[in-house]
C-alpha cells in the first residue's frame, strides 16, 4: 500500500497592497510505501508530542511546523530519518500568477496538488493508494478536489489498484503533521530565505521546484 500525505504551506491570497498573504504557497507529499513506515511516523510523532511537551506550560497537542522550535523538528527527525519515505513539493510563485487565475483559488490549489502527484511513481503499487489530506474545506471543494485527483491518477494506474482519498483531522492523523512540518520547511526556504531546517531533511526530498521562477 502506498500512502500519500498531503498538506500546504503559505496561502492563497493575492491583495498585496491592502493585506499581507504570503508571497508563495506550497504543497508538499509525503509519500509512504507501507504501513509499518506510516506506524512508525506516528509512533514518533506521538513520542516527541509525549517527551517535549510533557512539562511544558504551554502543552501541545499537534506538531505544527509554524510553531513547532527547531530542536524540536530535529528531535521528531532523528527518529524517523531511517524510515522509508520520500517527500514532493511544489512551491508557487504568487507574484507570478496570471492575473486571471487569482479569483479561482480551488483550481489552482487543485493544478498545483495534481503537479505533484505527477511526479510520484504509481508502477506496482498492487495494493493500492490511499491519500489523506488535512480536513480544510468544504464539502463541495472537498468532493471537487476529489473528483479531480481521482480522474488524474485512475488515468495512470491498473483498474484493479483501489484508490482512496480521505479527508481527516491532523490532531488525529499524525502523519498529516509530520508532513505540515516537511512542508513548512520547504515553504520557509522560499518566504524567508531560511533553509536552516529544510537541509536537515533534503535528502529525504525525491522532487522539489519552484512554479513561476524568476529565473
Amino acid at each position: 500500500m502506498l500512502y500519500l500525505y498531503l498538506d500546504e504551506s503559505g496561502d492563497l491570497g493575492f491583495d498585496f497592497v491592502n493585506k499581507k498573504p504570503s508571497k508563495f504557497f506550497t504543497i508538499a507529499i509525503l509519500a509512504v510505501s507501507s504501513a509499518e513506515g506510516k506506524n512508525k511516523i506516528a509512533k514518533s510523532i506521538k513520542l516527541t508530542l509525549r517527551r517535549k511537551f510533557k512539562n511544558s506550560k504551554s502543552k501541545a497537542d499537534e506538531l505544527k511546523g509554524s510553531k513547532c522550535p527547531i530542536e524540536i523538528k530535529k528531535y521528531l527527525y532523528s527518529f524517523v530519518k531511517n524510515i522509508d519515505f520520500s517527500i514532493y513539493s511544489i512551491t508557487l510563485n504568487k507574484l507570478k500568477l496570471y492575473e486571471n487565475l487569482r479569483k479561482d483559488r480551488e483550481r489552482v490549489y487543485n493544478y498545483i496538488a495534481r503537479l505533484v502527484m505527477d511526479k510520484i511513481d504509481f508502477t506496482n503499487k498492487k495494493n493500492g493508494i490511499e491519500i489523506i489530506i488535512d480536513k480544510s474545506k468544504p464539502p463541495k471543494s472537498i468532493f471537487e478536489f476529489n473528483q479531480y485527483i481521482i480522474k488524474q491518477i485512475k488515468s495512470r494506474i491498473d483498474p484493479r489498484i483501489s484508490l482512496n482519498i480521505h479527508h481527516c483531522d491532523s490532531k488525529e492523523n499524525l502523519c498529516l503533521q509530520a508532513v505540515d512540518l516537511f512542508c513548512w520547511g520547504i515553504f520557509r526556504k522560499y518566504e524567508k530565505v531560511d533553509s536552516s531546517w529544510f537541509n536537515i531533511y533534503k535528502s529525504k526530498v525525491k522532487y522539489e521546484t519552484l512554479y513561476f521562477s524568476d529565473k
